[in-house]
């Protein structure tokens, strides 16, 4: 899916042959278009970084599940082992405390990361839930709302996003991203990632050059309505295109077009209060 764009030299001369624009003209779109480039180029960074964290996140929370299952394997082997020396009489009651205490340690520490993790998910549903009550009826059939390991996933079609063809925000946007804007000041210690989606139909407009493009630039609209509309922290803010390159459905229907045409917010708890949720384990016995 890409733009067809003729070298910048070869334009020149045709339209300096033909007299239609003055060399100053040529020159100022000349500048736009690399202006366009090179914030593209700054949207796609800093999308980039935003997919890592969220990635260091998932990673994260998968390990969570293997240290649950780790020490609940330990607790399982102690538990043997502690039934082992009761049944013998050569084993010291010397032994068996200290049995004793190690599988109380590791019942707290499960315990533990038990409560993390359901404190987690726990912020997860009530914002989602404050989001859904917020918002109307009609509102509901453009605004999809997941909860996906450990993170919120708030998915808006484009046609209430956008006007049409066009990556500015619509009038009719602008209640539903106020509501969903008041969540995100609400749940201060979430950071939100903003991500563009597009189908798989040529993009035909001024100086966008594909859907990488179109993308990126409609995610930006959005961050940036955030910001300056609604008054949301831009350091939380990323903004990132992935064009027509994560489908959700088929796109040779204009069913599965529609659907694929989406910009999602994704709301993740910042990873560095995660980890230090998980750090206060309770301490061992000495």
């Amino acid at each position: 899916m890409k733009f067809s764009i003729l070298p910048v030299a070869l334009v020149a001369v045709v339209l300096l042959s033909q007299g239609c624009v003055s060399n100053k003209k040529f020159s100022d779109l000349q500048s736009n278009y690399t202006q366009l480039q090179s914030k593209n180029n700054d949207l796609n960074n800093k999308y980039q970084e935003s997919q890592n964290g969220l990635s260091n996140a998932n990673t994260r929370i998968k390990s969570l599940e293997e240290q649950l299952a780790n020490e609940r394997a330990n607790v399982a082997a102690l538990q043997a082992s502690l039934d082992k020396a009761l049944s013998s009489s050569n084993q010291g009651n010397v032994n068996i405390s200290k049995l004793v205490d190690e599988i109380n340690s590791s019942n707290k520490y499960i315990q533990h990361l038990v409560n993390v993790k359901n404190t987690s998910d726990s912020l997860n549903m009530v914002l989602t839930t404050n989001l859904t009550r917020s918002l109307s009826a009609d509102e509901t059939k453009d605004v999809d709302i997941k909860v996906l390991k450990g993170v919120v996933y708030i998915s808006l079609s484009d046609n209430m996003l956008y006007k049409s063809g066009s990556y500015d925000i619509s009038d009719k946007a602008g209640q539903t991203l106020s509501k969903i804007a008041k969540i995100i000041t609400d749940y201060h210690n979430y950071d939100v990632l903003i991500e563009g989606n597009t189908d798989n139909v040529p993009v035909n407009m001024p100086n966008i050059r594909n859907n990488w493009d179109l993308s990126a630039l409609r995610a930006s609209s959005v961050v940036q309505a955030l910001q300056t509309t609604y008054n949301v922290d831009p350091k939380r803010l990323t903004a990132g295109g992935r064009g027509e390159f994560n489908p959700i459905a088929d796109n040779s229907t204009d069913t599965g077009k529609a659907q694929n045409r989406r910009t999602q917010i994704i709301i993740t708890p910042k990873l560095d209060q995660f980890m230090e949720l998980i750090g206060k384990a309770p301490a061992p016995k000495q």
